[in-house]
Parts: C-alpha cells; structure tokens; sequence
C-alpha cells in the first residue's frame, strides 16, 4: 500500500506539469512559411534507343581495317530513334 501511494505522488507532479495551459499556449508562435523557393519544372528529354543487330566487324588487315560480314559474331547495338 505504500507504494503505491508513494508511486502516485511521485508520479503527480509530472501529470500536472504535461498539461498545457494558457501561458504555454501563449508563447508559441506559428509563422507560415510565406517565402517558398519558386520550383520550375523543366520538360525531361528522353533519348529513345532502339536495339539494332550489326551483323559485321571491322578486322585488322596489312593494308588497314577491312569490314567483314559475319552471321556468328553478331552483336545488338543502341541506336538513337
């Protein structure tokens, strides 16, 4: 029994210093904030790529390159639509 009523006026003055009162509510001020930074969206330009299938290389010759057609060592390249 004691403590509980040890706990109790223990606990008392923090419950009554939680509430709010007039002078509290008094001093706080809320400002809106009426200077906002102007955000300007601008348009995203997507670049479209299209998978192209290069069925060619170029292969190292005496006189140069040389541009071979080959059906196996294909390959995908990205090209702008």
């Amino acid at each position: 029994m004691k403590r509980i009523l040890l706990g109790t006026l223990l606990a008392l003055p923090f419950a009554i210093s939680s509430f709010p009162s007039q002078a509290s509510a008094a001093e706080i001020i809320v400002r809106p904030n009426v200077h906002r930074v102007a955000v300007v969206h601008k348009p995203v330009v997507v670049a479209r790529f299209q998978r192209k299938l290069i069925r060619a290389h170029w292969e190292t010759v005496k006189r140069g390159h040389k541009w071979v057609k080959v059906r196996v060592p294909a390959r995908y390249v990205n090209v702008r639509v």
